[in-house]
């Protein structure tokens, strides 16, 4: 897997202008292997265990394909702030895109692991479809700002 986000298209991943950092919006897609994280076992075994694989086949085939994108993007998110010369920590404003809300409590359990103190300020959204497949489950933009370092 790579670390930050890169665009399936014609787009940047992410800009800076002055202070702030713009991230597009992040799916979980492993470019580098062209795949969709469709679940714990598209994760490292670590991070898997850790944000809530139980080894019980019904609990993890229906909570494993969110979890695992959830943390898959935010991570993404991660990488590419960090890329940009930023942190988590810089992180003030997220646009978090569901296919189903009802997805958002496992989102959030996950998002909680990101950022531990203040969340950034959220819009949640239900949409109806994500490209570029079905499989796509959350989708999430970032703002960030650098000036206070």
């Amino acid at each position: 897997m790579t670390d930050s986000a890169k665009p399936l298209a014609r787009y940047s991943a992410w800009t800076r202008r002055g202070d702030f950092v713009f991230l597009s919006g992040i799916i979980a897609v492993d470019t580098s292997a062209g795949k969709v994280i469709c679940g714990y076992d598209d994760l490292p075994e670590n991070v898997a265990e850790r944000i809530g694989r139980t080894g019980e086949f019904s609990v993890d085939a229906k909570d494993g394909p969110i979890t695992a994108q959830s943390w898959y993007v935010l991570d993404r998110v991660r990488a590419t702030i960090e890329e940009a010369g930023g942190s988590m920590g810089d992180v003030f404003k997220l646009v978090q895109y569901f296919r189903n809300l009802d997805h958002f409590p496992r989102y959030n359990t996950v998002r909680r692991m990101f950022f531990p103190d203040a969340p950034p300020v959220s819009t949640v959204v239900e949409v109806s479809a994500m490209m570029p497949s079905p499989e796509i489950l959350i989708e999430v933009e970032a703002t960030a700002w650098l000036g206070a370092r």
